[in-house]
C-alpha cells in the first residue's frame, strides 16, 4: 500500500491505495463518490469522466498514485449551496438523460467541451467532441441540445461563476 494526496471536489484527501488501484476505484470505493460510474472496463463508454487538473480524462485508465498532488472534480462537486451548475440544470430542463447512468460522464466531458471550445456550440461540434461517451437510452437528440443550452447559460453572470469553481 502506498499512500496518495488528493484534493476531490475542493477538499483534500489521503488514503492508502494499492499501486493498481484505478482512480474511478479510489473515488466509488474510498471516497464513497459513486456519481462517476464505470460502464464498460475498456476506457469506451465515457462514464467515468471526471476533471483532473481541469481537463476531462477518463477515471478508469488512471491510476491514482500517479495523481498524487492533483485536483479532481466529480459530479459531486459541480453543484453549490444546492443549486445546480448551469449545465445540470441544462440536463434536467433539456431532457438530457433517461436512465441516468452515463449523465455524470456527459456533463462532466461538455464542461470540457465549453472550456476548450466555447459557449456558441452547434450540433454537429457537439456531436463531434461526444465521441468516446455512450449513451444506451436515448439517440442523443435531447444531451445535444442540454449542452449547447448548458454552454450558453455558462457564459453568463452566474454561469462564470459556477464554472470557476
Amino acid at each position: 500500500m502506498s499512500a496518495v494526496s488528493l484534493t476531490v471536489n475542493g477538499k483534500a484527501v489521503t488514503g492508502d491505495v494499492e499501486p493498481r488501484t484505478l482512480l474511478v476505484q479510489f473515488l466509488r470505493e474510498h471516497l464513497r463518490l459513486t456519481g462517476t460510474h464505470v460502464g464498460c472496463d475498456t476506457s469506451q463508454c465515457g462514464a467515468c469522466v471526471v476533471h483532473v487538473n481541469g481537463v476531462a480524462l477518463k477515471s478508469c485508465t488512471l491510476l491514482t498514485l500517479s495523481l498524487d498532488g492533483a485536483q479532481v472534480t466529480t459530479i459531486e462537486g459541480l453543484a453549490s449551496d444546492g443549486k445546480l451548475h448551469p449545465m445540470q440544470e441544462a440536463f434536467r430542463e433539456h431532457h438530457g438523460l433517461q436512465c441516468g447512468f452515463c449523465t455524470p460522464g456527459m456533463i462532466m466531458s461538455a464542461l470540457d467541451i465549453v472550456r476548450r471550445k466555447g459557449h456558441e456550440l452547434d450540433d454537429k461540434t457537439i456531436r463531434h467532441e461526444l465521441d468516446g461517451n455512450l449513451c444506451r437510452c436515448t439517440g442523443y437528440h435531447n444531451i445535444v441540445k442540454a449542452i449547447a443550452a448548458g454552454a450558453r447559460a455558462m457564459k453568463g453572470p452566474q454561469g462564470a461563476q459556477a464554472a470557476a469553481e
